[in-house]
């Protein structure tokens, strides 16, 4: 696996790949990597000639520098999980050669940024989506490959590769879970081991809301009053959102007519958790 950390120079690697012939597929992550980055990864490699994986913490898409501080970092963890899937590339920039001094331009993402956690986190999908399209034009990927338990990063980012004409696909790859249940995340090395077990009430509630759909319940009311008892019931959670709404739209509903996403954010301690699952 060839590591590179200037943008110079992975450009010149990718458009060598390009000339040659070869199709790559590209797996933006900030590292902390576990089970569901790499299923990522091997999906791309069955996607594309050649994969690489960048590593970049983007400090724009922070809210608060205490998080961006606290977020898990374990590099030669995540440089030797890399090798052992077969990735070709590792881009690996420092937050200076993404945003040198004088850096002054931002993508911005109407309507769909605006909801769920873009009300609660201001800016967030402005600097998702700036360092995204930076790392496009770096990178220079046929296909692209993100997870959907960041079900409205997926959606913000197809929305920015539209609206911009960006040349490649986006390719959203269901949640990986645990065995227990809980959404795979770099963030869950944050919680206790009672938190731990607290953070499963959020899957717990995604799969009682389908249960109540394929029963015939197709009230949002109803639906997401259930879900708030479940996630609260036990005490330790501390819900930011619980939403139905349109999974392209994002907009909420107050009747199910059709697969609605169901997105849930919330607290354990001090560790934001999200999750989601397209009741059907």
């Amino acid at each position: 696996m060839r590591i590179i950390n200037h943008i110079c120079d992975m450009q010149r690697w990718s458009e060598a790949q390009r000339v040659a012939g070869k199709k790559i597929a590209f797996v933006p992550t900030m590292g902390y990597l576990h089970e569901g980055h790499l299923s990522l990864v091997l999906k791309g490699k069955k996607q594309g000639d050649v994969v690489v994986v960048s590593i970049f913490v983007n400090p724009m898409q922070f809210n608060q520098q205490s998080d961006f501080d606290k977020y898990p970092r374990k590099d030669e963890q995540d440089r030797r999980m890399l090798e052992e899937v077969g990735t070709d590339v590792l881009f690996y920039p420092t937050a200076p050669e993404i945003y040198p001094e004088g850096f002054q331009t931002a993508v911005e993402v109407s309507k769909v940024a605006d909801p769920l956690c873009g009300a609660f986190r201001p800016e967030h999908f402005r600097g998702v989506a700036t360092v995204v399209a930076k790392l496009f034009n770096i990178v220079k990927p046929h296909v692209a490959v993100f997870g959907q338990k960041d079900f409205q990063q997926c959606v913000v980012i197809q929305q920015m590769v539209k609206d911009l004409n960006f040349d490649l696909e986006i390719l959203p790859m269901p949640t990986i879970r645990e065995s227990d249940g809980l959404a795979m995340s770099s963030r869950n090395a944050r919680l206790s081991p009672a938190e731990r077990h607290t953070s499963l009430s959020i899957a717990r509630a995604l799969n009682h809301a389908q249960e109540m759909v394929t029963e015939g319940e197709r009230r949002a009311e109803i639906i997401l009053k259930t879900v708030q008892e479940i996630l609260t019931r036990e005490g330790g959670v501390r819900v930011e959102y619980a939403s139905l709404c349109h999974p392209e739209t994002l907009e909420e509903v107050t009747q199910l007519s059709g697969p609605t996403l169901l997105a849930i954010a919330a607290w354990v301690g001090e560790v934001r958790l999200i999750d989601n699952r397209v009741l059907q």
